[in-house]
């Protein structure tokens, strides 16, 4: 099931390298050299992580892999590229929905490299869901404290000089990291859980 679920990713990501190429030449007829860049970024980006992966022999699980796709597709292509920040009311706040589920399962990921470095630890899947949950709520307040610093910084306005922002991006963040350690949860509990085989 995993690998006809990542046969689906594979096409997913051969997708998004195709658009990318269309948008390339598309807005290079157009001469618009920034959303040439931004195709490039994209394709840059999604090699890296390829990269990444191989490097540190990651397991990059399913539904890890398709949130990044999609995430990388909602911020990259449509927000930027296409520029529906106009279009789709709150899509800053969709990208940090998705950001706390992205960042939950990287949590998971964290936790099993740490727990197969040590030889008598044993991979429990609760302690995992709170490590997930506690990991991504903390990453969210780590992203706008640097958003802070660099509008601080640099004059940038990132968080549009707005405590409201700032909170409204953690809680969303958090509602992300929320729903998806329920759904992790539920899948512990079938011992289905990504990367864990054991007990709970």
């Amino acid at each position: 099931m995993e690998k006809h679920k990542d046969k689906w990713n594979d096409l997913f990501e051969l997708a998004m390298y195709v658009t990318a190429a269309i948008c390339f030449v598309y807005f290079w007829i157009k001469g618009s050299q920034a959303k040439m860049l931004q195709a490039i970024l994209i394709v840059a980006v999604l090699l890296i992580i390829r990269i990444v992966v191989k490097f540190t022999k990651t397991t990059m699980f399913a539904a890890l892999r398709f949130s990044v796709l999609l995430f990388i597709f909602i911020t990259m292509f449509l927000a930027n590229e296409f520029g529906f920040y106009s279009v789709i009311p709150y899509l800053d706040k969709i990208e940090h929905i998705f950001s706390g589920l992205i960042l939950c399962f990287i949590g998971l990921l964290i936790y099993m490299k740490a727990s197969k470095g040590e030889k008598t630890a044993v991979p429990n899947a609760k302690v995992a869901v709170w490590f997930c949950l506690f990991f991504s709520i903390a990453m969210a307040g780590v992203w706008e404290i640097y958003e802070f610093t660099t509008d601080s910084l640099f004059g940038l306005h990132s968080q549009f000089g707005s405590l409201v922002d700032t909170m409204t991006d953690i809680i969303c963040g958090t509602i992300g990291a929320v729903v998806t350690c329920i759904y992790l949860a539920f899948k512990a509990k079938r011992r289905k859980m990504p990367l864990i085989d054991v007990k709970s």
